[in-house]
C-alpha cells in the first residue's frame, strides 16, 4: 500500500442525488416529491406535533405531576445508620464521608426508622420529634 492508491473501501462512499435535473435522470419533473400540497413546496412544512389546527395531543392530555428541583439537596438519615457511625459528634460532612448521604446533599433530617443504643451529638441536622426523643432517651443531643 502507498499514499497514491489509498482510497475509501466499497460503499463508504456515495454521490449526492440530484433532483429537478430532467425525465432521463428518474429524478426529474417533481424531484420525488409528489404531487402539489404543503410538503411539495420550499420552506413548506409544519413543526413537530402540528394536527392541521386540531388541538395537538399534548394540549388535549392534562397537565400532571410536579417535579422539586431541591430534591437532589435533601437527604433522610436512620437512626440506626447513626448507630452505626463510629464518630459521636455527627454533622453533615461525616454523613458524605460515611456515604451514608449523596455529596450534594444540604439539608440533612434524621428520621426515627429503628434503633439508636449509643450517645451521639448531632450538629446542623435537623431530626424530627421521635428521633430527637430517642436521641436524647440514650444521653445524646440535638443542636
Amino acid at each position: 500500500m502507498e499514499l497514491n492508491n489509498i482510497q475509501p473501501a466499497d460503499g463508504a462512499k456515495h454521490y449526492k442525488r440530484r433532483v429537478g435535473r430532467g425525465i432521463g435522470s428518474g429524478m426529474g419533473k417533481t424531484a420525488g416529491r409528489g404531487h402539489k400540497g404543503q410538503k411539495s413546496r420550499s420552506g413548506g412544512f409544519h413543526k413537530v406535533g402540528f394536527e392541521g389546527g386540531q388541538m395537538p395531543l399534548q394540549r388535549r392530555l392534562p397537565k400532571r405531576g410536579f417535579k422539586s428541583l431541591a430534591t437532589p439537596y435533601k437527604a433522610e438519615v436512620r437512626l440506626s445508620e447513626l448507630d452505626t457511625l463510629p464518630v459521636g459528634e455527627v454533622d453533615i460532612l461525616a454523613l458524605k464521608q460515611a456515604g451514608l448521604v449523596s455529596e450534594l446533599a444540604r439539608v440533612v433530617r434524621v428520621i426515627a426508622s429503628g434503633e439508636i443504643t449509643k450517645k451521639v451529638v448531632l450538629k446542623g441536622l435537623i431530626a424530627t420529634k421521635g428521633a430527637k426523643a430517642a436521641i436524647e432517651a440514650v444521653g445524646g443531643s440535638v443542636a
